[in-house]
C-alpha cells in the first residue's frame, strides 16, 4: 500500500471536517466521513508502514486538525457564520394619557381571547386580556383598564 493512499485519505478528512463545520451544522455525513477517512489513514499507516509511519501520520492528523481549528477562529471565519444583529425593537406602549385608547371606549375581538388575543379599538389594533372569562372572536368588548402594552377588556352583554 503506497504512502499516498493515506496522505490522500488524511487531506480527504481534514476537507470534509472543513466541510462540516463551514457549510453543514450539526453531525451530518461529512464529519462522519472525515473521521472515518482519518482514522482510516492512521490504520492504513500502523498497518503497512509500521509502528514510527503510524505514529508520524497520527501525530501529522492531530497536528493539522489543531492548526486549522486554530486558524480558523484567529482569522474569525467563525464570525462570519454568527448572528450579529441586533434586535432594537420594542413594544408600542398604550398608555391612557396619549388619548388614543380610554377607558369605557368600546370595540371588536378579533381573536378569542383565552384569555389573551387581539381586539380593535378607535380603528386600531391592540394585544387584550380579558377581564374574567373567555371572549369568543367577533364580539363586542368594553376597555376596562390600560396597562403598559395591553388593554383589560370585558364583554358587552
Amino acid at each position: 500500500m503506497s504512502l499516498g493512499i493515506v496522505i490522500f485519505l488524511v487531506v480527504l478528512g481534514l476537507l470534509l471536517f472543513l466541510v462540516e463545520f463551514m457549510l453543514l451544522p450539526g453531525v451530518t455525513v461529512a464529519g462522519i466521513g472525515g473521521a472515518i477517512s482519518m482514522t482510516g489513514a492512521v490504520v492504513l499507516a500502523f498497518y503497512y508502514h509500521g509502528n514510527l509511519v503510524g505514529f508520524l501520520v497520527l501525530g501529522a492528523v492531530v497536528l493539522l486538525v489543531v492548526v486549522t481549528v486554530m486558524v480558523m477562529l484567529k482569522w474569525g471565519t467563525w464570525k462570519k457564520f454568527m448572528l450579529t444583529r441586533e434586535i432594537d425593537g420594542k413594544v408600542d406602549l398604550v398608555r391612557a394619557e396619549e388619548g388614543r385608547v380610554s377607558n369605557g371606549d368600546t370595540g371588536r375581538t378579533i381573536t378569542r381571547l383565552n384569555p389573551m388575543g387581539k381586539v380593535m379599538v378607535n380603528g386600531e389594533f391592540y394585544e387584550a386580556r380579558s377581564l374574567d372569562r373567555y371572549v369568543d372572536q367577533n364580539v363586542d368588548i368594553e376597555v376596562i383598564k390600560i396597562e403598559q402594552n395591553r388593554l383589560i377588556v370585558k364583554q358587552i352583554n
